[in-house]
């Protein structure tokens, strides 16, 4: 019994410190006066300040969209009229210009909804800050880590035009061996890149690519 209740107060401890970290996160206060859903919002637009791939980009996919921070900057930064669906398996509250579809990206009908959204047309930017959910196994953690970062690339190879650009979350060890060989096949100008709005002590950055 004591060591559930020492358990339960390291919990509590550490729940609190992440609270209080996260209400005074810089970002997350920006976020609020600027009006995005998320602090992660700002880590696409330090890519794209970087990177500069939003003025070419009229067609934008993006996985795992919820709860919409990366669309709302999609739809600020990229051309008007521009085509914008994003996907998650949880619900999203209406964007206005963007379409939304409820569906995980492992099902099997997904390639014939996002087709047929394009209008059989290939896209130019497809955007994943998609994380799975920790199961607290480090092996079966990267073995997620992994398939789902092969089923964006599964996704890019398909959609992505040549020259269009793939934006999606890696982390530490995630990137290695097969899956490094499986992204040259089709991807070019590989890099790396961490945004300052992502926290120092997160093992998390982001593949920026381009369709050959």
């Amino acid at each position: 019994m004591k060591r559930i209740k020492v358990f339960k107060k390291q919990k509590n401890k550490d729940s609190n410190r992440w609270l209080e970290r996260h209400l005074n996160d810089e970002y997350v206060i920006k976020s609020k006066i600027d009006g995005y859903r998320s602090r992660s919002s700002y880590k696409l637009i330090q890519i794209n300040q970087k990177f500069k791939f939003f003025k070419s980009s009229n067609s934008i996919l993006d996985l795992g969209c919820s709860p919409g921070g990366w669309l709302q900057v999609s739809k600020k930064f990229a051309p008007k009229n521009s085509k914008i669906l994003g996907i998650d398996k949880i619900n999203l509250k209406s964007i206005p210009n963007v379409q939304f579809l409820q569906n995980d990206i492992f099902d099997e009908n997904i390639f014939n909804k996002i087709d047929s959204f394009f209008d059989g047309k290939k896209i130019n930017l497809i955007l994943s800050d998609m994380s799975p959910n920790s199961t607290g196994n480090k092996k079966v953690d990267h073995l997620l880590i992994v398939s789902l970062i092969e089923r964006v690339l599964d996704l890019s190879n398909y959609f992505l035009s040549k020259n269009g650009f793939l934006i999606a979350k890696i982390f530490q060890g995630g990137a290695q061996g097969d899956l490094i060989k499986k992204m040259n096949q089709t991807l070019s100008s590989i890099r790396y890149f961490k945004p300052k709005a992502s926290r120092a002590e997160s093992p998390e950055t982001y593949l920026v690519a381009q369709k050959k």
